[in-house]
């Protein structure tokens, strides 16, 4: 099947329209994974054993089954629609892989540090807020970085459980039209538009977080 300009054209504003979906599903998702990362890589650091043990089988569990089986679970199990069911299933997905993010960057802080703000007398919050975590967060943002990427070229997924997104609008294109050639391509296309300025964001971060981190040191030392 040859490339059909004047079909491509004639598609690509359909398919533009569905953009605002498969961004809003990867943000709401990848805000999920963050906080809910977080959350994980502190409880599996709890000091009570049965919790710790409890949670490092949780996140075993969601990162070893497919997220597609996981998106078709809880899409006929619980009454929900399907963008929040999509944005919830990828953020919890996603926040185990980000747990594990946080918890190498929480494991690079010197002990010193620890010392530091118990030396200091630091609550327990103080010492999480104030000096480990803007120390264990910046090394980790390219890492951070890079899942919010592959999070956003996940979102086809989203398609099975009937979200309208890029993807979904280029099927139902092509199953009317029965050419799938033009939009499956103008769907990548914009997955790379879409991806790089993401990539130089993500290098903007990681800047402005090394310049705070640099900050919180000189702040703890003193």
């Amino acid at each position: 099947m040859s490339w059909d300009w004047e079909f491509a054209f004639e598609v690509f504003p359909d398919i533009v329209g569905a953009i605002g979906v498969t961004i809003g599903a990867t943000v709401v998702a990848y805000l999920i994974s963050l906080v809910l990362g977080l959350v994980f890589t502190l409880l599996r650091r709890s000091s009570f054993k049965p919790l710790s043990l409890l949670m490092a089988g949780v996140i075993e569990f969601i990162r070893t089954t497919p997220p597609l089986v996981q998106l078709f679970f809880v899409y006929y199990a619980f009454p929900m629609s399907p963008f929040t069911t999509g944005a919830v299933v990828l953020g919890v997905h996603y926040a185990t892989y980000v747990s594990e993010v946080y918890r190498s960057g929480i494991e690079a802080v010197p002990t010193s540090q620890w010392e530091a703000s118990k030396a200091l007398n630091f609550s327990k919050a103080q010492t999480w807020q104030k000096v480990i975590l803007p120390q264990a967060i910046p090394p980790v943002i390219p890492m951070l970085g890079n899942y919010l990427i592959v999070l956003f070229k996940e979102t086809p997924l989203l398609a099975g459980i009937f979200v309208t997104e890029m993807l979904q609008v280029a099927r139902i294109i092509g199953a009317d039209t029965y050419r799938f050639l033009e939009p499956i391509a103008i769907v990548g296309f914009l997955f790379l538009v879409l991806s790089y300025p993401s990539a130089l964001f993500i290098r903007y971060l990681e800047k402005r977080s090394g310049k705070l981190h640099g900050s919180a040191e000189k702040g703890v030392k003193t």
